[in-house]
């Protein structure tokens, strides 16, 4: 019995990495599930017993590329002990992640189409606004922050990084569009802070 739990996870892993690869270079709709089981060397039908169908495939994909993204924006963050420092690292690492070809496409490009607005926004605030959120609080309750809605707040800041982050990903120079997006998106944040 553990063998096979063990090789359905093996099996649902190897989906999952075959089905991002698809998804990021070819695109939702250019994906075809026959192609993902063929490449990850399973039967639809087991293709099929893990995922219900093709957006429940994504769904999965969306919400494992959200998690690695959030963890490494937390990772980031980490590396200094002063709250501003770390909402700056966190910012920079945000777009930093969202911007690579693993990740654009599935999270910021298809994300909000495939699973729909509402889907989307719940599956990030899970995964990145609710940190947003809570470094935000924490440095308005010690004074560091003016006294504004921080909900208001992280939703701006977000909407900010994730088209920041679709303009990095178009520019010719995109290292300088990064650091062009955090300049702006650092000043935005000095109005906020007291």
């Amino acid at each position: 019995m553990k063998r096979s739990k063990t090789e359905a996870q093996e099996t649902m892993e190897r989906l999952l990495q075959v089905a991002r690869e698809e998804f990021a270079d070819k695109g939702y709709a250019d994906t075809a599930l026959e192609m993902v089981a063929d490449i990850a060397q399973v039967t639809r039908g087991a293709l099929y017993h893990h995922f219900k169908n093709k957006k429940g495939l994504f769904l999965a994909v969306l919400d494992l590329v959200q998690r690695e993204v959030s963890e490494r924006v937390a990772s980031e963050a980490g590396r200094s002990s002063e709250p501003w420092e770390q909402l700056l690292l966190g910012c920079r690492a945000f777009i930093a992640a969202a911007v690579e070809p693993q990740n654009m496409r599935i999270m910021l490009i298809d994300g909000p189409a495939v699973a729909g607005w509402e889907t989307w926004r719940q599956m990030d605030e899970i995964h990145s606004m609710r940190h947003l959120r809570e470094q935000l609080d924490g440095m308005q309750q010690k004074g560091e922050m003016k006294q504004l809605p921080v909900d208001a707040m992280t939703h701006a800041l977000s909407g900010a990084m994730n088209e920041c982050s679709l303009w990095v990903a178009e520019a010719e120079d995109t290292a300088q569009a990064a650091d062009d997006s955090m300049r702006i998106i650092e000043t935005m944040l000095t109005g906020f802070r007291r």
